[in-house]
């Protein structure tokens, strides 16, 4: 197995994860709240979304799915077009009410767009640099271990909540 396969399987798992946190979700149980400072599960699946979305695209050089297939129109957010949703606060969480089928579509499109850029790597090309602002510089391997390592505790968040509200 080479390390584009192992990036490869590791999005795929978060694809399934993605995928069984969202089956058969009501508006009720994707928008709960544990207490109001938390996030819910339809703000978590969208900003693990959005930052892969944000990360891949820069480093493939490719516009992100966001925009280029209309989903910012989509899910009409108040918020601009290169938000992602780091650093928001309650308020801003409970603006994203965005539906199953929604989240999946955006999800699903994502993905495909890191499958396609994941399955042209080769083991030289993760050695790249593609941010110099950091000592050291972050290279396209260490990049992309971030970005699946936020994904994935997001979804290990999201599944967290889903109990919760199943629960109550």
């Amino acid at each position: 197995m080479n390390a584009a396969e192992v990036l490869i399987d590791f999005v795929g798992r978060i694809e399934g994860e993605v995928h069984r946190v969202l089956d058969g979700l009501s508006s009720e149980e994707l928008n709960y709240r544990p207490d109001p400072q938390a996030n819910t599960i339809s703000w978590l699946i969208w900003h693990l979304t959005r930052v892969q979305d944000d990360h891949i695209a820069a480093v493939a050089d490719l516009e992100q799915v966001w925009t280029a297939q209309g989903w910012y129109e989509r899910f009409e957010l108040p918020f601009p077009p290169a938000a992602h949703g780091y650093g928001q606060n309650p308020d801003e969480v409970a603006k994203v009410t965005a539906d199953v089928d929604l989240l999946l579509g955006y999800y699903d499109a994502v993905h495909e767009q890191s499958l396609t850029f994941l399955k042209g790597l080769t083991d030289t090309d993760l050695d790249r640099i593609v941010d110099d602002a950091w000592d050291p510089p972050v290279t396209l391997g260490v990049r992309l271990i971030s970005v699946l390592s936020d994904d994935l505790q997001h979804i290990g968040q999201a599944a967290y909540v889903l109990g919760l509200a199943t629960r109550r």
